[in-house]
């Protein structure tokens, strides 16, 4: 009886504490969902983990400087259900990418598709 009380409130524990953590995901409002932007750059740097994927581009601005942006990609297991995988982007590799961007004008934004060097369109 005694191990029967122990075991139950292991299974409350796990109950009030597994929910918190899918709640304590953040927003997505920093990013702009009625505008789509196109943006072709170099890759910098390709970030396959979880919570999110990230890709670095090298863009050039309308005044001919050189920014760095970060995309914000999906999920670990969606980006490998997509075709995504660790070799897909390679640092020196050209793409376009649809994002939504930052709201507040900084270099980045969530991403619609990305264009590959290789010419595959992912979303």
């Amino acid at each position: 009886m005694r191990n029967l009380k122990w075991i139950g409130l292991f299974a409350a524990a796990l109950l009030i504490g597994i929910p918190s953590v899918g709640l304590s995901h953040h927003s997505h409002a920093m990013f702009d969902y009625n505008k789509e932007v196109d943006v072709t750059g170099v890759v910098t740097q390709w970030v396959l983990r979880n919570p999110h994927a990230y890709l670095f581009i090298d863009v050039k601005n309308e005044k001919g400087e050189v920014v760095n942006y970060s995309i914000e990609m999906s999920n670990l297991t969606q980006m490998i259900t997509r075709g995504v995988g660790a070799s897909t982007f390679k640092v020196g590799d050209k793409v376009t990418a649809k994002v939504h961007p930052l709201r507040d004008g900084r270099p980045g934004g969530n991403y619609v598709t990305i264009l590959a060097a290789d010419g595959k369109t992912y979303d």
